[in-house]
């Protein structure tokens, strides 16, 4: 099983930041593309990527597959999916592992699933259909959630690696998320980590969350924090190097502060890649 290459430290495509990538092609080794918002049939937002893909790999991601949902999958969406990939050449295409509608109503969230066997079975098929429909592997992302399902069999970890193997899929590991749903249902973020197949992640997302006391809320709102970047630390040992990236959805910052975002997350890798071969002299 060949992972695709890392594409190294990367950036969510935004409007927002259209100009500061446009007019000064700053060193961003990749963006993330919102699936959903180039899923167009013209306009101003492809005429950008076009601009944005000639001088940078990409990958699309996005947020309404609804892969856990009990609607039959949309393929007239799946359609519009793979002309776009078929168009732009992603390294690759990821996904949320949630469900994101019903009955044909899109509630616009990424809802979580019950970690039961026939959840288990349920997105393992989907996955595969979708799979075979785009003729690709795809990568499914772990979500933060903030509730606990009573029927729940086993735990989050253990049911995404088993979605990642019979799938036969791609993992995007969040790490942000592993770290609020860690705080919401009081786990060790650490125990995720090191459940995961090395073999089946080939992207992390880094992002902040809001804090309400009782429990965090992954808001894309905030900058990283040191949590996040010291799990961050644990999950490249484990699992680097792979593409990275920073999502940021909004109070958005001027762009310097995110590239310098991204400088960290550039720092952390290399310090740990040092500390690798500190340890083997």
């Amino acid at each position: 099983m060949q992972k695709p290459a890392p594409l190294g430290f990367g950036l969510g495509l935004r409007p927002v930041y259209y100009g500061d990538i446009l007019d000064n092609k700053p060193p961003v080794d990749w963006f993330e593309v919102i699936s959903e918002n180039f899923m167009i049939p013209g306009g101003r937002p492809l005429s950008v990527l076009e601009c944005i893909r000639a001088d940078y790999p990409i990958v699309l991601h996005g947020v309404s597959m609804s892969i856990a949902s009990t609607a039959p999958l949309d393929f007239d969406y799946l359609g519009a999916l793979k002309r776009l990939a078929e168009r732009f050449q992603p390294a690759f295409v990821s996904d949320h592992l949630c469900w994101t509608g019903v009955h044909g109503v899109n509630l616009h969230d990424l809802l979580p699933v019950p970690y039961t066997k026939e959840a288990l079975d349920h997105v393992v098929e989907r996955i595969g259909r979708v799979q075979d429909f785009l003729g690709r592997r795809i990568a499914i992302e772990n979500v933060s959630s903030y509730v606990t399902f009573a029927e729940s069999e086993m735990d989050e970890w253990t049911f995404v690696k088993e979605v990642a193997e019979r799938a036969d899929c791609w993992l995007l590991l969040d790490v942000n998320n592993v770290f609020v749903s860690g705080f919401n249902h009081d786990f060790a973020p650490t125990e995720f980590i090191q459940s995961i197949d090395v073999d089946r992640v080939v992207q992390f997302h880094l992002a902040g969350h809001s804090d309400q006391g009782t429990h965090k809320i992954d808001s894309h709102d905030e900058p990283v924090s040191p949590e996040v970047w010291a799990l961050f630390a644990e999950a490249w040992r484990r699992f680097g190097p792979v593409s990275v990236m920073i999502e940021r959805d909004d109070k958005f910052p001027p762009f310097p502060e995110l590239l310098a975002e991204l400088e960290q997350a550039r720092g952390i890798a290399a310090a740990v890649a040092a500390e690798k071969i500190g340890a083997a002299a």
